[in-house]
């Protein structure tokens, strides 16, 4: 029995998700007890539909509506909703793409008026012609195109979670042309690699749509409804790597899957409203965690009445170069405002210059501290082995005393190892070590290719951490942290606005003075290899991102996120955000942070 509160279970359901395999046996005793789940699924869909396109001004008595149908019990979710709109007057056609239609979906489907167009030649359904030739299989299909592309709104009903990997057959050419084509063009017979195909004109994961649309625009039917999850994506794991049709809205079964919170699926569900079933929660672990306002709150070290500057937190910077300079500063000044008693710098003269003159309570030189940051404005090799920037120097000789086997390995703080010295890390470190790569940084890492981590993020970033050790926080508009406990964090409370020169620079820094402030958690008795609690390092890294784009959201004054917390169906539906905001440059971020840790913590 689940004994969470309320307020408890609604926080549960909104920021976690679970494996496929488990939201099936929390479904299991419900339907053994009678709890007639399908229709529930299928009042909601239909519900949801209604509202999109009362939203959109048009009349369901005018509306016309293309149901994608799968076989399974995911297919009688959309007949039993598509019934219900027929019921209401709409005009809708379900396109059967498999052998067969739930039976009594269907039953309730044709009482209602609902027309169906069969596309299988070896389909089995009943009053439904088959035993078509190849030809008017294909004539059919491209009507199926054209229907759907004609209606007002698509509901998307053809796999749910019933799918592992890609789609194919009909499915897939569907999906190909009503929604987004596969990034690699491979068939069965093509031995080319993703390497080569990367550099395709289909390589983007995701459809161009702006983040921060014109709501003045005209609507831009049709519009795509997906019943639990959209056809084609990763449902566990959240990639994109065949064709898919991404949702502009997702109506979502009992529990969240992970691909409402992984990047880049999360992106093609769009808008997601949550059912709650009532499922047992207890004892079964989430498969991914978005990071929560209260999560993110928890990294913030209140001072104390005894506090003094070394107690509150000391951050030490390896960052910036002769070249780079400016990266120093952002650095110092981030790592400054984010709740610690001081920066030490570590650099040359140029960059000391500019830390100085933007933080002028930096202390340069070295010291004690309880974290570092190293590598934000370092150069990195760029192919040549034997360039000798001083401080590439300074940081291989630290990372040294982070590889598995140094004596020192255990009793080394925090470090934030960022850009220029990626290439400079051990080939094992602990997990107290935080890389903090772009998809093109954690490519050059791994040895692949940057279309690679954009497509299948978690995947590649589970990789970079089993492969190093380190805690991975790999960037982006919903940013995947992957550490030593197993279950990978998402953070995606930025806006658009943050894609600016010298955001990864201040992300760096902010990290940096929360992982400072871990120190009450080092358990200094410790007898193991590793004193720090190495799932708190992962949290606080995925905290540092929420915070970094809450101060990102505050300086735009801009209510778009790059994940936002779905809805549950039967509450009060919000405003998805009301205010576009404006651009921002990197200290704009910076400003904005004591005011975000304020917010947070008040």
């Amino acid at each position: 029995m689940d004994t969470r509160n309320d307020s408890e279970r609604r926080d549960t359901l909104l920021h976690n998700a679970y494996a496929t395999a488990d939201v099936r046996d929390m479904e299991r005793p419900l339907l053994d007890d009678g709890v007639p789940l399908m229709r529930m699924a299928a009042n909601a869909a239909a519900h949801v539909a209604a509202r999109m396109l009362d939203d959109a001004d048009v009349d369901i008595e005018d509306a016309a509506v293309t149901l994608l149908a799968g076989s399974g019990d995911n297919g009688g979710d959309g007949l039993f909703a598509a019934a219900a709109l027929a019921d209401e007057g709409a005009q809708v056609t379900a396109v059967a793409t498999g052998r067969a239609l739930h039976d009594a979906g269907f039953t309730a489907f044709v009482q209602a008026g609902g027309k169906v167009l069969v596309l299988d030649p070896e389909a089995e359904i009943p009053g439904c012609s088959s035993g078509f030739t190849a030809g008017e299989a294909g004539e059919r299909l491209q009507a199926a195109i054209r229907l759907a592309r004609r209606s007002h709104l698509i509901i998307d009903a053809m796999t749910g979670i019933g799918v592992a990997g890609d789609l194919r057959g009909i499915p897939a050419a569907l999906a190909a042309s009503l929604g987004m084509k596969p990034w690699r063009n491979e068939t069965a017979d093509d031995s080319q690699s993703r390497d080569d195909a990367a550099g395709s004109e289909d390589a983007s994961p995701l459809p161009d749509r702006p983040a921060l649309p014109n709501r003045d625009a005209d609507v831009d039917f049709p519009l795509v409804l997906a019943v639990d999850t959209p056809s084609g994506v990763g449902v566990d794991d959240g990639a994109l790597s065949g064709a898919y049709i991404p949702a502009d809205e997702t109506v979502m079964f009992g529990a969240m899957k992970p691909c409402a919170i992984l990047p880049p699926a999360t992106f093609a569900c769009g808008r997601i409203t949550l059912v709650d079933f009532g499922f047992d929660l207890d004892g079964v672990e989430p498969s991914v965690e978005a990071m929560s306002r209260d999560l993110a709150a928890e990294a913030i070290r209140l001072p104390r009445v005894t506090d003094a500057k070394y107690s509150r937190g000391v951050v030490g910077l390896v960052t910036g170069s002769s070249r780079y300079p400016g990266a120093a500063a952002l650095t110092a000044r981030a790592a400054a405002r984010t709740n610690v008693g001081m920066v030490r710098y570590l650099g040359p003269e140029r960059a000391q210059d500019m830390v100085l003159n933007a933080l002028p309570e930096a202390v340069i030189g070295k010291g004690h501290v309880q974290s570092w940051v190293v590598g934000s404005g370092v150069p990195d090799n760029d192919g040549d082995p034997e360039l000798k920037d001083i401080q590439r120097q300074t940081i291989a000789a630290l990372l040294s005393y982070y590889a598995v086997d140094a004596a020192d390995c255990r009793v080394m703080p925090p470090i934030v190892v960022d850009a220029g010295a990626l290439d400079l890390m051990p080939d094992r470190v602990s997990p107290q070590v935080v890389i903090t790569p772009h998809a093109g940084e954690l490519a050059r890492v791994l040895g692949v290719s940057r279309e690679q981590v954009e497509h299948e993020p978690l995947r590649y970033a589970v990789e970079a951490h089993e492969r190093t050790g380190a805690t991975v926080l790999l960037k982006g508009a919903a940013t995947i942290v992957v550490g030593e406990d197993g279950h990978p964090m998402v953070s995606g409370s930025a806006p658009a606005w943050l894609g600016t020169a010298g955001a990864g620079d201040v992300l760096a820094g902010i990290t940096g003075a929360l992982l400072a402030q871990m120190d009450d958690d080092l358990d200094g008795a410790s007898d193991t290899p590793l004193s720090y609690d190495a799932a708190l390092v992962a949290d606080t890294a995925a905290a540092a991102a929420y915070l970094h784009g809450m101060a990102a959201g505050l300086a735009s004054e801009s209510e778009q996120y790059g994940w936002q917390t779905p809805e549950l169906f039967g509450m009060t539906r919000t405003a998805r955000f009301n205010t576009i905001g404006h651009p921002i440059v990197a200290s704009d971020v910076i400003d904005a942070i004591p005011d975000s840790i304020a917010d947070l913590i008040g």
